[in-house]
């Protein structure tokens, strides 16, 4: 049930929505209110809100799985790398919760009791794993931040510069929070959420009545002069393009953050103009930042780009660009399973297989211009683990004090080109790049997939013809040859009909350790017309430390042409005159069937097309790892040693 009370200070009506309500700032003076049961304690003034982007304001409404919420409450809190609202929530069914706002990503979570004790703050590391309220966790940031300013109801008293020591926790499907503000700890567990999908209403720029506007900071660099700007407070660094100075621009003069460039310092120039706007997968970015990053490997230093872009519902996105290769990427909210500090050689994401590439020790940013969210300056170092599956690509980057895992998917330079209307054309990607799509992997699969169509129509068009001219049995007769008697025999007399075919005669013996010479003859009775073939067959077997044989029993002879007519064969022996053992013969003669050394050529000619796709498959993939840590080692450099 609502409280509805004074302010002790100015007299206004203030409502306390919620029943776990204990704090709360007076809208129209900004005294800071507790509540003792029915009475309001004032214990001073809250310190102004720091103007920011955020869309969202006191009274936004909203729905979670289909139970409506507002917003009663915030608090801003200021850390090492800028600013984050905390929204206290209050649902329908008299829950309350909090909406984490920071830097686009949105993240929902409810306070949970736990019964096991929560890890001491001091020992926590980045990456480190461990198991609270039946989830496995990854740390994937330790902070010590304070609060600035709060606004509306709280549910614990707060003030201009309460600490804020938190530890964000991270599973695949969760998010966590550890406030260290507490003692006892308090633990906040819930998920990233999509802004869209939270269905809000009665935003900031939707409102009708006049809304704080956000004023740029116009100023002047303090190293060489030139104008510089931040377009809201947000913005906590700005890159003078003209001199590459860092400014911090939450300071009232404007402090350097990292000097100008020297004479001797390289100066990029960047393919998209900061102010650059365009549109990406139908969602309007601006460019409003660009830094060049380097990683030195075997003393040579590679360099690749990065741009910032800011998207709606101060959302933003990142380009990036090596050597005419761009990737989207995006920060993800919900990081793979094996979010951990130790390389693995592979990780499913998504229903993707991503394959380990490569890891940059220190990644060194080296020049900045134009606005971020955090301050960054030059000389600031990360680590990067790169994980690949065309055209996707997810990185780890790793500090002392935070871990973000995101995802890029490759893009032409053309689609960059279109995206963001430039007057030229980008430069053409040279080389390689790790994700960048095999622009065989299709025709590979179209080619193999048309390869095996074509086999089984070969194969159905042998056995058709198979079929058709299969073999027919003419004759089958059983002859015996004596050693000492040679004379030539006759076989009886058979029929071939139809057109012109092969004919086969076999000869099947009965040889053993012994040879027989066969001259056969197939002769038309009619026409006299006769096809002579001479024949050899031999067969020996022995034992001389193992079995062995050599030769054969059998043999097959073809005539070719053979017209439709009576045919009969005669054979004339020729045999060994020291064996006298008799040689029995088998001879079977048969219409021969459709020949297969056609069918095996077909078969040679089409595979040629997929081996050759195949092969240029493979050689643009060895291309690509050869860029990776996983490079194939040649004979050369495996053999190593010193000369």
């Amino acid at each position: 049930m609502a409280l509805n009370a004074s302010c002790p200070s100015c007299g206004a009506p203030v409502v306390f929505k919620s029943a776990s309500s204990v704090f709360a700032v007076c809208e129209y003076c900004q005294s800071t209110l507790v509540r003792h049961d029915q009475n309001l304690e004032d214990i001073g003034k809250m310190a102004a809100l720091v103007e920011d982007r955020s869309p969202l304001q006191l009274g936004s409404e909203g729905s979670y799985k289909g139970i409506h919420f507002a917003l009663i409450g915030r608090i801003q809190v200021k850390y090492s790398q800028g600013y984050w609202n905390e929204w206290h929530l209050l649902f329908d069914d008299m829950r309350t919760g909090w909406l984490s706002e920071a830097g686009g990503e949105y993240v929902l979570t409810f306070m949970q009791q736990v019964q096991e004790p929560l890890p001491a703050f001091d020992g926590l590391k980045i990456g480190q794993r461990f198991v609270l309220a039946s989830q496995t966790w990854t740390v994937s940031n330790l902070e010590n931040a304070e609060c600035v300013a709060g606004q509306g109801e709280l549910p614990f008293k707060v003030g201009a510069g309460y600490p804020v020591a938190t530890v964000d926790l991270r599973s695949q499907a969760s998010f966590a929070t550890l406030d260290y503000s507490e003692t006892p700890p308090l633990l906040f567990v819930g998920e990233a959420v999509d802004f869209k999908l939270l269905k809000m209403a009665k935003l900031r720029d939707g409102m009708s009545e006049p809304t704080a506007t956000v004023t740029a900071q116009v100023f002047r660099c303090p190293s060489c002069g030139s104008p510089m700007s931040a377009r809201s407070r947000e913005i906590l660094a700005v890159g003078c393009a003209t001199c590459g100075a860092v400014v911090d621009t939450a300071d009232q003069n404007y402090k350097i953050l990292s000097k100008s460039l020297t004479a001797r310092d390289e100066k990029y120039t960047p393919r998209l103009p900061l102010g650059s706007k365009g549109t990406l997968e139908g969602k309007p970015v601006e460019v409003i930042g660009f830094l060049v990053k380097q990683s030195k490997v075997d003393g040579i230093a590679y360099h690749w780009s990065e741009y910032l872009l800011a998207g709606e519902h101060g959302s933003y996105r990142w380009l990036t660009e090596y050597n005419g290769h761009w990737n989207v990427v995006d920060v993800l909210s919900r990081p793979p399973t094996s979010s951990g500090v130790i390389e693995v050689d592979s990780i499913r994401f998504a229903g993707e297989l991503f394959k380990h590439f490569s890891t940059t020790q220190v990644a060194e940013v080296i020049q900045v211009a134009g606005e971020f969210t955090w301050r960054v300056r030059r000389g600031e170092t990360n680590r990067v683990v790169d994980y690949v599956a065309p055209p996707l690509m997810l990185s780890r980057e790793s500090t002392a004090n935070d871990l973000t895992w995101s995802q890029g998917v490759y893009v032409s330079p053309k689609t960059i080109a279109e995206a963001f209307k430039l007057p030229g054309d980008l430069p053409e990607p040279i080389g390689v790049f790790a994700n960048q799509p095999n622009a065989w992997a299709a025709a590979d699969h179209r080619v193999w997939s048309l390869f095996w169509k074509l086999v089984l129509v070969a194969i159905v068009v042998q056995f058709f013809f198979v079929f058709l001219s299969g073999g027919k049995q003419l004759l089958r007769q059983d002859f015996t040859f004596e050693p000492r008697r040679s004379d030539e025999v006759q076989t009886r007399e058979f029929e071939v009909t139809g057109k012109k075919r092969k004919v086969t005669v076999k000869n099947s013996t009965s040889l053993n350790n012994n040879w027989i010479g066969l001259e056969m003859m197939l002769v038309n009775k009619s026409t006299g017309t006769a096809w002579p073939a001479t024949r050899e067959l031999s067969f020996y077997s022995g034992y001389d430390g193992g079995s062995w044989t050599e030769g054969s029993r059998d043999d097959e002879v073809v005539f070719l042409n053979i017209p439709a007519g009576t045919y009969y064969l005669t054979l004339d022996p020729d045999m060994a005159p020291n064996n006298s053992l008799a040689v029995r013969d088998t001879v079977e003669v048969h219409t021969a069937s459709a020949g297969w050394s056609n069918f095996v050529m077909v078969l040679i000619f089409l595979l040629l097309f997929p081996i050759f796709v195949s092969m240029r498959r493979a050689a643009f993939e060895g291309r690509r790892w050869a860029e990776s840590d996983h490079a194939p080692v040649s004979s050369d450099d495996a053999d190593g040693g010193d000369d």
